[in-house]
């Protein structure tokens, strides 16, 4: 069965991108192959992503596209989709506005079955928990203070913790996000 998570990093007071939009401070962190939430790990297990469109327009600027999987941007703006990582064409990129419910029912149909991830940012994955469809939070956090920016998450959200560890300068953690009305302290 899908999980939909919100896999993220983070600066140490909270935030996943400074006040320019950028990620220069998370680039220059030592990560290890293997650690705590490993990128390569989680990738081989996600089906479909949504990301917010401030967070596309950052990814295509740094890098390109390289997902290969369904890839839903949510935006009230005109935007086009980039060229497919793979042999030409269009990368499977489907733009929506509106209620998140719909595109995690769209995202978990293209899936085949594997997990769902909010690539960025926190107002989105908020968004997603205020529907109750938020399952995990995956996050590594940075030794990086920036002061302000884009918030991690700018809800209130009671979690459980899963796993905790380590990934090269990061401290990483999974939680399980606990669910309206469930007061029990694990799951």
């Amino acid at each position: 069965m899908s999980r939909l998570i919100y896999y993220v990093a983070s600066s140490l007071d909270g935030f996943i991108a400074d006040e320019h939009d950028s990620l220069d401070w998370l680039l220059s962190q030592e990560q290890t192959p293997g650690g705590g939430n490993d990128y390569e790990a989680f990738i081989a297990n996600v089906g479909a992503i949504a990301m917010g469109s401030t967070t596309y327009e950052w990814v295509l600027a740094h890098g390109g596209w390289s997902y290969d999987m369904p890839a839903w941007v949510l935006t009230t703006r005109g935007l086009t989709a980039p060229a497919s990582p793979g042999a030409g064409g269009a990368a499977d990129v489907r733009f929506a506005r509106g209620d998140v419910r719909e595109v995690h029912d769209a995202m978990r149909d293209a899936a085949g079955g594997k997990d769902l991830w909010v690539v960025g940012g926190g107002d989105l994955a908020g968004q997603f928990s205020d529907a109750g469809l938020l399952d995990e939070v995956h996050i590594s956090i940075a030794p990086v203070t920036l002061g302000s920016g884009r918030p991690l998450l700018p809800r209130r959200l009671d979690l459980d913790l899963i796993e905790h560890g380590t990934n090269g300068a990061f401290l990483t953690a999974r939680h399980s996000v606990r669910r309206r009305g469930d007061s029990s302290r694990s799951r």
